[in-house]
């Protein structure tokens, strides 16, 4: 496995391959950002991970300083994954000065995560284009777990014309159904005994979505009520279609979105909810 730690040796890697399928992280590992790994061999090109945690992306008062950097463990696991290179650059390589210019996201971005963290997205959408001009994927891999990161990637690249396929990975859980998440290891043994239920109460409305249930604003509410009786601190819970706009009386295929606090850790989830037999959102 190749380390590449700076802009030059990338490009020259890159320069020697056709293709690539490109899966950017912010490190510390586990076995989610894992399965997008083997998700990327299976298309055959060479795999190229990124680690870089992007302090653009973090707001005041976050947790960039304490987010967790494990890199030597984390170019272990990559290696064991088969995965062809990994770039690893510094801050400076990313941001060679002042970042002045900045992606103009729609309002989406301003709406469910991005009404809780500003300019969060702005940032995420900022380094990933920076990332993708750099590395000049022909496909690249996000995880569904940031179901609006996802979505605003893939609508950046869309209407900037980018020559990148956008795939999706899968939420990977624990055993209990708990998306697994860097953040979970702030969870305190307590709270990480309660987290389950966040995934509980999004697997209660689709079931009711599944049943007929249009009560949307009812549902939302009756789990925000069930979360706050057990001690949470939920910043939202909203059912969207898969394009992520309010849904329609005929909209089939929804999705149910969440962020909430438990003690002093932010966890995110979602649950897709197909209401026919067409395929599942892709």
């Amino acid at each position: 496995m190749k380390i590449l730690h700076d802009i030059t040796t990338l490009r020259a890697w890159r320069a020697r391959q056709t293709g690539i399928v490109f899966v950017p992280t912010m490190g510390n590992l586990h076995a989610g950002h894992l399965s997008l790994m083997q998700q990327a061999k299976q298309t055959q090109l060479p795999v190229l991970a990124s680690i870089f945690v992007n302090p653009l992306q973090f707001g005041a008062g976050e947790d960039f300083s304490r987010y967790p950097r494990t890199l030597d463990a984390d170019l272990t696991q990559l290696e064991q994954a088969g995965v062809d290179a990994v770039f690893v650059p510094e801050a400076h390589d990313v941001y060679p000065e002042p970042q002045t210019c900045f992606i103009e996201l729609p309002d989406l971005a301003q709406q469910l995560c991005g009404e809780f963290r500003p300019g969060h997205f702005r940032g995420m959408a900022t380094v990933v284009m920076k990332l993708l001009q750099m590395a000049q994927p022909t496909h690249a891999i996000f995880g569904k777990k940031d179901y609006q990161q996802l979505a605003i990637i893939r609508l950046m690249c869309q209407q900037f014309c980018l020559p990148v396929t956008i795939m999706a990975g899968e939420t990977m859980r624990a055993d209990d159904g708990l998306a697994l998440s860097s953040r979970n290891q702030y969870l305190a043994p307590h709270e990480r005994d309660k987290a389950p239920q966040l995934y509980a109460e999004l697997n209660r409305i689709k079931n009711q979505l599944q049943s007929g249930n249009k009560h949307y604003t009812l549902l939302e509410q009756t789990a925000l009520n069930n979360l706050a009786q057990s001690g949470w601190q939920t910043e939202y819970i909203s059912i969207r279609d898969a394009t992520l706009t309010r849904p329609k009386p005929d909209s089939a295929h929804l999705v149910i979105l969440a962020a909430a606090r438990i003690g002093n850790t932010r966890l995110i989830d979602n649950v897709e909810a197909s209401l026919t037999t067409g395929p599942r959102i892709q």
